[in-house]
């Protein structure tokens, strides 16, 4: 059993789904948990923690963090030397995401609202590794910024599971099959401000 079959084993997922979906947590598919979110399909996201390579004392970034389980399941992997931040740009899936992963025991682990105008959380990086729970339309740039070197990032794009490593100052993209999520709300720009600048 390897460190990812023992952090699915340590944080059932069944902890993470709404009351009337926890019968079907053994269900290898994704499962909504409203407001346009899904609890992703348990081999995906043992695909995707494997590709990160999360090991312990890392600083993780989880964007699209949804119900906490991929949260909880990287506070697992780094244990308590290490530090997970979820993001998520819903609100109602944000606070009820929270208030699971305050309940999984790790202190060092914690979801929260995201930033609508940041992606991800650059005041707090760089970070170890990145994991994004959401499709998005082309490489996140801001999210290669905020990595450590070196880093590892997970992310869908348009289709593809891409794996950003970034070594020596060196970024290199591999891809790693093909998945479907739903898409990655970028930032919105502020307002501008009246009369120009």
């Amino acid at each position: 059993m390897d460190a990812v079959d023992e952090a699915f084993e340590a944080v059932p997922r069944s902890d993470f789904l709404p009351r009337g979906a926890r019968r079907r947590a053994g269900y290898d598919g994704p499962l909504p948990i409203g407001h346009g979110g899904t609890c992703s399909q348990p081999r995906t996201v043992a695909d995707m923690l494997r590709l990160l390579e999360a090991r312990p004392g890392d600083r993780v970034l989880d964007v699209g963090s949804g119900s906490g389980w991929t949260t909880a399941l990287l506070g697992h992997l780094v244990g308590p030397q290490g530090r997970v931040v979820g993001v998520e740009i819903e609100p109602h899936l944000a606070r009820w995401g929270a208030e699971n992963v305050a309940r999984s025991g790790m202190p060092w682990v914690q979801a929260r609202l995201a930033d609508p105008q940041v992606l991800g959380a650059p005041d707090e990086g760089p970070w170890d590794r990145i994991l994004v729970s959401a499709e998005a339309r082309r490489l996140p740039q801001p999210l290669v910024d905020q990595l450590a070197d070196p880093g590892r990032l997970v992310v869908p794009v348009a289709g593809r599971m891409d794996l950003v490593v970034l070594e020596g100052g060196a970024t290199r993209v591999t891809a790693h099959g093909y998945y479907r999520f739903v898409p990655l709300l970028t930032p919105t720009a502020p307002p501008a401000a009246p009369g120009g600048a």
